[in-house]
């Protein structure tokens, strides 16, 4: 198996050829990584390299606007969940230390009149940048697309109908968040941009990094460094999956180190994607994934549920 960094690599491309033996093995291999490790690399998974280079650059002219222009884009009542967020609002679960780190999040437009539209905020239009709005929006569908796909290959790994995750996702209240790990100008308080933690969602998708430093802990307790290479996108599981497997699929614990002294005066650009259902989604544990080796580990909760109490955890909600 392919590593990246210890981290298996995967063809998404092996997944949707319509060849049943490659598409099969992709679902092996795909299962048996998020098993084991959590975090996979993914090559073909038909994002364009143009279009995140494009991603890439409006962020960091957003990033660059004056600090009263992109405070102007906070919206406190939305708890971080669409436009700004300021240095130091958010922690990790469990950690007073806010991370050093500002970001922009988009969410869900929904196109086809489903009544959900009325659960979720419009974006934040940024005026400074006009292409901004538009490259989000087409780069969060074709991370929806990636991520559908995953999923399909995923809840066949389970045993599940492959289309299990489909609706559930449809129009789902997923996150394509923008962070900037400003340069570090004076001694940190935390040696650390973002504390280590799991994320909330089902997957996340995170293309690229504009710098080195993210790292996830193995199963022996060590940190791993974690470089994306060209041209592929590394996948974890978050903890909703993990929860709905009843802790078969792992969600890795990850952080976000500080650079060398010597590249203090350096930013970073990371741009995750944070797959989640609709809020009615279900997360009590798969009846498969419990039996007398594996007894039942969480409380039904919807995915709306969980994710209200996860965001008063890391203070983006009071």
């Amino acid at each position: 198996m392919a590593t990246v960094n210890s981290i298996p690599s995967v063809d998404l491309s092996d997944f949707t050829s319509g060849d049943p033996a490659r598409k099969a093995a992709f679902v092996e291999k795909l299962g048996k990584a998020y098993e084991e490790v959590g975090f996979v690399a993914v090559k073909n998974h038909g994002i364009s390299d143009a279009l995140i280079a494009d991603l890439y650059k409006y962020v960091q002219e957003f990033f660059k606007l004056p600090s009263e222009t992109k405070h102007s884009y906070e919206i406190p009542q939305l708890a971080g969940q669409r436009g700004y967020t300021s240095f130091g609002k958010e922690h990790a679960k469990g950690f007073d230390a806010p991370d050093l780190k500002e970001f922009f999040q988009f969410g869900q437009s929904v196109e086809d009149n489903d009544p959900i539209a009325a659960e979720y905020p419009d974006n934040v239009q940024v005026k400074e940048v006009p292409a901004f709005t538009p490259t989000f929006f087409q780069a969060y569908r074709g991370f929806e697309g990636s991520g559908k796909a995953l999923l399909q290959a995923i809840a066949l790994y389970l045993g599940l109908d492959e289309h299990y995750f489909d609706d559930k996702i449809h129009n789902g209240n997923s996150i394509l968040r923008a962070i900037h790990y400003p340069p570090i100008t004076q001694e940190p308080k935390s040696a650390i941009r973002a504390e280590q933690h799991e994320d909330i969602n089902l997957i996340t998708l995170l293309v690229g990094a504009s710098a080195d430093g993210l790292q996830i802990l193995d199963k022996q307790g060590n940190w791993v460094p974690v470089t994306s290479l060209p041209e592929q996108i590394v996948v974890n599981v978050g903890d909703m999956l993990q929860r709905l497997t009843n802790n078969r699929l792992k969600s890795t614990t990850h952080r976000v180190v500080n650079p060398p002294r010597e590249m203090w005066n350096t930013s970073r650009f990371s741009i995750p994607f944070f797959l989640h259902p609709k809020s009615n989604m279900d997360l009590s544990c798969l009846s498969s994934c419990v039996d007398a080796e594996h007894p039942l580990e969480y409380e039904p909760i919807t995915a709306g549920e969980y994710l209200d109490e996860r965001l008063r955890e890391i203070g983006l909600k009071k």
